[in-house]
C-alpha cells in the first residue's frame, strides 16, 4: 500500500527514463495521474499502469477501475487494457476464475478491451498481485492535467470521501469489524461501495464540459493525499474544510470502528478537481447530468510554504507540507491485519 517516497522517486526512478521522446508531453512525475504521447493528428495517447496489491475478495474489479479512473481524469475514455497476474503457488482455479471473471465484467462495463498482459506463478507471494495498464486517446485540447490548477479555482469532490477503503474494510476485515460491534447490515451495505470505484463517467463528463483545470483520482493517503498531490502538482496551497467533505454514514463507522481518519483512507471512487468560479456552475450541472453527487470542499491559493491547510470541524487546523500522505489502511497491515 506505501508509495515510494518523493525523494526516492527523483532519485531512482525519474532520472532513469532511458532515451527522452519530443513526442512525451507528460512522462514520470509526482502527483499526475498518467503519462500523455503525442501521436500526431491532434491526438494524445493517455497510458497509466497501476497495481492492486491492498485487496483480496475484488481483485479484478479494482484493478480495471482503478487504472482506468487515472486515464479519465486525463479526459481520454479508457479503450484497452492489459493486466499482469502474479499469483501465489497453489492458487485454486476457483480464485483465478473469479478474478478473470471481475477482470472481464469491469471491462464490459466500461467498454474496453484485454489486449494482452501476463500470468504467472511467483514463488513467496501470499496474495494474489493485480497490476493493470489502461489506454486512451484524448484530442491535444481536451487533455487534463493534475497541475493544471489556478490560484482562485475553486476545489470540488464527487461522491464521499473513503469510497474503496470502505469496500475493502467491509471485504477484507469483516470479522474484526464484527468483533468491535459493527453491525453486520452496515458492513454489507459498505461492500456495496466497490460499484462506485469508477469516476470515468463523471471524468469524462466534466472534460466535455471544458470546464476543469485539473481532475485527480485520490487513491493512497486518501482525500487529503489527491489534494496535496494536485497542490503539489501545480505550486500551489489548496485549503480544505473538513465540514464540507461528504463521508457515508459507513465509513464513518467503519473508521471509528478501526480507528482511522477517512480522510487519509484510500478514495478510488472520489474525483477530485479544481474549477474557475465563473464555471463552477457549469460543472455542478455537468455532474449532476450524469447522477453524480458534488461538494465544493475548498479552494486554490497561492503556495504559502505548504501544499494543504485543512480546517477541521472543531476548529483546529492542520497543515500538510508532504506530499506523502500515509494511508490509514497501512496502520492495518502493518499490524497483521
Amino acid at each position: 500500500m506505501a508509495k515510494l517516497r518523493p525523494e526516492v522517486l527523483q532519485r531512482y526512478i525519474f532520472r532513469r527514463v532511458g532515451v527522452r521522446d519530443p513526442d512525451v508531453l507528460l512522462g514520470p512525475s509526482i502527483g499526475e495521474d498518467a503519462a500523455a504521447i503525442d501521436i500526431g493528428g491532434g491526438r494524445v495517447l493517455v497510458v497509466h499502469t497501476d497495481p492492486i496489491t491492498g485487496a483480496i475478495e475484488n481483485l479484478g474489479w479494482l484493478s480495471v477501475h482503478v487504472a482506468s479512473n487515472d486515464v479519465a481524469v486525463m479526459g481520454a475514455k479508457p479503450r484497452w487494457l492489459t493486466i499482469t497476474l502474479l499469483l501465489p503457488p497453489g492458487l485454486s482455479d476457483e480464485l483465478l476464475d473469479r478474478v478473470t471473471a471481475q477482470i472481464d465484467s469491469a471491462a464490459k462495463e466500461l467498454g474496453a478491451m484485454v489486449v494482452g498482459g501476463h500470468s504467472e506463478y511467483a514463488p513467496g507471494l501470499d496474495r494474489a498481485i493485480a497490476v493493470a495498464t489502461a489506454m486512451g486517446v484524448v484530442e491535444k485540447e481536451l487533455l487534463v492535467r493534475t497541475g493544471g490548477a489556478s490560484v482562485g479555482d475553486l476545489v470540488i469532490m464527487t461522491k464521499s470521501a473513503g469510497i474503496e477503503g470502505t469496500a475493502i474494510l467491509a471485504h477484507d476485515f469483516a470479522d474484526e469489524l464484527i468483533r468491535r460491534g459493527v453491525a453486520r447490515s452496515v458492513i454489507a451495505s459498505a461492500r456495496s461501495f466497490l460499484k462506485m470505484i469508477s469516476v470515468v463517467r463523471e471524468a469524462l463528463a466534466l472534460s466535455r464540459a471544458r470546464v476543469v483545470t485539473s481532475m485527480h483520482d485520490p487513491t493512497e493517503g486518501g482525500v487529503l493525499g489527491g489534494v496535496a498531490e494536485v497542490a503539489y502538482a501545480s505550486g500551489n496551497t489548496i485549503v480544505i474544510y473538513e465540514d464540507r467533505v461528504r463521508i457515508a454514514p459507513e465509513t464513518l463507522e467503519l473508521c471509528r470502528a478501526m480507528n482511522l481518519d477517512p480522510l487519509r483512507l484510500i478514495s478510488s471512487g472520489t474525483l477530485i478537481a479544481t474549477v474557475p468560479r465563473s464555471g463552477i456552475e457549469r460543472a455542478i450541472n455537468a455532474l449532476r447530468g450524469v447522477g453524480v453527487k458534488v461538494s465544493v470542499i475548498g479552494e486554490v491559493q497561492e503556495y504559502r510554504g505548504y501544499l494543504v491547510e485543512l480546517h477541521r470541524r472543531d476548529g483546529a487546523m492542520e497543515r500538510i507540507s508532504d506530499v506523502y500522505v500515509e494511508d490509514e489502511l497501512m496502520k492495518l497491515w502493518e499490524g497483521g491485519g
